[in-house]
């Protein structure tokens, strides 16, 4: 199960970074037809549509190799002094993470179906019907959700989940 939701998280994260090269383009088109004096409708939406998609597609990559900023003083504290409310709170932050993934998730989703019911487009020129765009914002809040569920399993079976340290050489991708 554990590679399965590897490959999705994965996934989500190559799709995160061709939204990245679609915001680039977007901007690319954008200068170039200020430089030869042409104009592409929607580039600006469309480069603010990629962006967005590529930060929620990322979120779940990002949580599970440890990027995500995450204060661990007290958790640092308690593990040296009480290891038993350190657990305690890592199960408490895990669980509240879960529940706040869970209402992004549900509302991102919720705002895609209305966004469709509704048949709501974008106000600028290119008419983009919203739910399009929105869909990123969407599966990436669901995956995210899955991560978060994930570590609060891992946490609840007793693992310790190893977290980036603050001293240590960024991740580099092979």
């Amino acid at each position: 199960m554990k590679r399965a939701l590897d490959v999705v998280y994965g996934a989500a994260a190559w799709a995160a970074a061709l939204f990245m090269i679609g915001t680039l383009a977007m901007i690319l088109l954008s200068v170039g037809g200020r430089l030869f004096d042409f104009h592409v409708r929607g580039t600006d939406a469309y480069a603010g549509y990629c962006m967005a998609a590529a930060a929620f597609l990322a979120l779940a990559h990002t949580f599970k190799r440890g990027e995500h900023i995450r204060v661990t003083l007290i958790l640092d504290t308690l593990s040296r002094r009480a290891p038993g409310a350190h657990r305690a709170l890592e199960i408490w932050c895990h669980g509240s993470g879960l529940l706040l993934a869970g209402l992004l998730a549900w509302f991102a989703s919720r705002l895609v179906w209305q966004s469709f019911q509704f048949n709501d487009i974008s106000q600028g020129n290119d008419a983009t019907p919203l739910w399009i765009p929105q869909l990123g914002m969407a599966i990436g809040s669901v995956v995210f959700l899955v991560a978060m569920a994930e570590n609060l399993v891992a946490v609840l079976r007793g693992h310790h989940l190893r977290h980036r340290d603050p001293d240590a050489e960024p991740v580099r991708s092979e």
